[in-house]
């Protein structure tokens, strides 16, 4: 079933709470499509029947981020490699031992940074803030850069989606579609190149951590 078809069949109170929901959840931890729901809701928002808009969108969408990777700090602060072993074990696909040593090994250098530039990758927007509460980082530090990372992509995801959105309107030309094509290309391009080389540099933590890695077997083995 289509998405976004899905959303502008919805009451739009109930739109907000869902994006709200879902980024917020993913932000803990747990792998749920948040970005892909926010995308959703912006394109469905252009629809003239929509009963919901795109600035109400992002500030929900800044909401879920900001509270979301919060409560993922609180819980990896109070419950800490426990939380990590239980995203490893239920998320296999999508968090390994790997991704957590060369997330950890990030935070570890560049600290608020991480967590702000983290927003926008995917995998470093589901740890964040577990990892963070789980290495003590100082909580208003950890705040002020997962509000500022919150904000900026949800209302940058918006933004950006809202003016290809009206330029699609205006260029009605034949040129002007290939032009807005190009550009949500290039776009899709830079993602899946970010993507590349975080998994790059994933393998590449794993094979200069092989003890770790094996640890990290045995510890799951012995469980």
């Amino acid at each position: 079933m289509n998405l976004t078809w899905l959303l502008q069949t919805l009451p739009g109170p109930l739109v907000y709470v869902a994006i709200g929901l879902l980024i917020g959840v993913e932000s803990i931890g747990i792998p749920v499509p948040g970005e892909t729901a926010l995308i959703a809701a912006t394109l469905a928002s252009r629809h003239p029947a929509a009963a919901f808009h795109p600035m109400g969108i992002a500030l929900v969408a800044s909401a879920g981020a900001i509270i979301g990777d919060s409560i993922g700090y609180w819980v990896g602060r109070e419950k800490g490699n426990q939380l990590l072993g239980w995203m490893v074990r239920r998320f296999p696909h999508h968090v390994t031992p790997a991704h957590l040593g060369w997330a950890r090994e990030l935070m570890g250098s560049y600290g608020s940074g991480a967590v702000f530039g983290g927003r926008f990758v995917a995998l470093l927007r589901m740890l964040a803030g577990p990892l963070a509460g789980t290495m003590g980082m100082h909580y208003p530090t950890f705040l002020a850069a997962n509000a500022a990372g919150g904000i900026l992509w949800a209302g940058g995801t918006v933004g950006v989606l809202w003016v290809l959105g009206e330029v699609a309107q205006t260029w009605l030309s034949r040129a002007g579609w290939i032009v807005l094509a190009g550009l949500l290309v290039a776009v899709l391009l830079g993602s899946r190149k970010i993507n590349s080389t975080m998994q790059a540099r994933v393998r590449a933590y794993a094979e200069a951590h092989p003890e770790e890695m094996a640890d990290w077997k045995a510890t799951q083995a012995g469980e």
